[in-house]
């Protein structure tokens, strides 16, 4: 976060949209090939303009309306939502009950502070290298059920800009889908329940569902070094009283006599593994390791159709830090504080300006007609990557899917 000054967002704001957000593969995704008429039309943009202005049901007749838009407003805030039956900007001239919400992507949002009871490094909306394993676990565990158990094709995975990560699900039937289906996916996708009043937020009974050892298997690889190192879960007594509680009573009395004779967390845990083999059928091995590191999911934000969620590349207003896709090839290697702030990007653009001026320094220089891709100039360049070759892949398949029907009915 050195160097950005929340204050200092206003006059960053109109380079980094003049210059730097990458339009073009931005309209491809939202267009999708335009699929239906009028698709992009009837989308639903909302703007958070500074001093928390706040302006819902915007919509555009196509992206370089768009762009120019966010060029003018320069929002602090953009979030995407509904392709609703109606253009959203006429929704007031609509009849009562006409404009709907009929298509959306399935988004998830995992927040940090979700995993409040769990954290011993940081609270609320901070965040370390420490505690954002556990976005990776929950990337890794969702995009897996994503793929294999519901056959979902094109994922974007994206940083909040803060303290959190975005998922959006951009198949075509899935954008299809109703709430009480997208309700029942987060349904499927929870493990950890009860609020802060609950001591025992996952139960697990046999037999395991192929969804919670699959879940299980990803989980286990990270735990010793988040939760018993990095998170000291076992480090002192009022931090193993919490795990103990997770337990058969049958040996609470016993771990807690012999865990202040072990050295650490690590070998503290091989203690409380060892008590559970002799208490068969327990899970309570499993079920800790789920507590302690299972994706956590806000219902509300992946059942509405209607559900705003920030666009990727917005700029979080408080971080400065640029919404990017995230790279699931380098998924380990991903790390927020790397993620190059507004303030950055617009000094790494100057430069390459001034280098680009001192070459040219004799010459008239013409407007050049591609300022959208100066993002190529900056540490934004290989986020923007990704972001591309998930919308080409994209478009790819929706070839494939469109030649595939030709022939079909070529067949007849």
């Amino acid at each position: 976060m050195a160097g950005f000054e929340p204050g200092s967002l206003p006059d960053l704001l109109p380079l980094y949209y003049r210059r730097l957000f990458p339009y073009g593969p931005y309209g491809r995704w939202l267009s999708y090939g335009g699929v239906v008429k009028n698709y992009f039309q009837r989308r639903e943009f909302s703007f958070t303009l500074r001093d928390d202005i706040y302006v819902r049901y915007q919509s555009f007749n196509s992206p370089q309306e768009l762009e120019r838009e966010m060029q003018k407003m320069n929002p602090y805030k953009i979030d995407v939502g509904a392709v609703y039956s109606h253009r959203p900007s006429q929704h007031n001239t609509v009849h009562m009950g006409a404009f709907q919400a009929q298509e959306k992507e399935l988004v998830f949002d995992i927040d940090m502070t979700d995993y409040n009871d769990v954290r011993r490094c940081c609270s609320s909306a901070e965040i370390c290298s420490k505690c954002w394993t556990l976005m990776t676990i929950a990337i890794r565990v969702i995009d897996r059920a994503l793929v294999e158990d519901f056959g979902v094709k094109h994922r974007l995975w994206v940083y909040s800009g803060r303290r959190g990560v975005h998922c959006w699900v951009c198949d075509d039937s899935v954008r299809k889908w109703s709430s009480a289906m997208r309700a029942a996916t987060v349904e499927y996708l929870t493990l950890v329940k009860g609020g802060s009043e609950t001591v025992k937020k996952v139960n697990l009974t046999d037999p395991i569902h192929p969804f919670i050892s699959n879940s299980l298997s990803l989980v286990e690889p990270y735990f010793e070094e988040y939760a018993l190192v990095g998170q000291d879960i076992l480090g002192s007594s009022e931090s193993w009283e919490k795990v103990v509680a997770l337990v058969p009573e049958s040996v609470r009395e016993s771990l807690l006599r012999e865990f202040p004779k072990k050295h650490d967390s690590v070998q503290r845990w091989e203690l409380l593994k060892k008590k559970m083999e002799k208490c068969k059928p327990s899970h309570a091995e499993s079920e800790i390791m789920l507590q302690y590191c299972f994706p956590r999911l806000d219902i509300n934000v992946s059942r509405g159709v209607s559900h705003l969620l920030k666009s990727p590349f917005s700029v979080h207003p408080k971080t400065g830090r640029v919404s990017v896709p995230i790279d699931l090839r380098k998924l380990d290697q991903f790390d927020p504080f790397a993620v190059p702030t507004i303030s950055c990007l617009c000094s790494e653009l100057d430069t390459a300006h001034e280098e680009e001026d001192g070459e040219k320094e004799n010459e008239a220089e013409p407007e050049p007609k591609r300022r959208t891709r100066d993002y190529k100039k900056t540490s934004l360049a290989p986020y923007v990557r990704v972001f591309e070759q998930f919308v080409e892949e994209m478009e790819k398949s929706r070839k494939g899917e469109l030649l595939k029907k030709s022939d079909l009915q070529g067949d007849f």
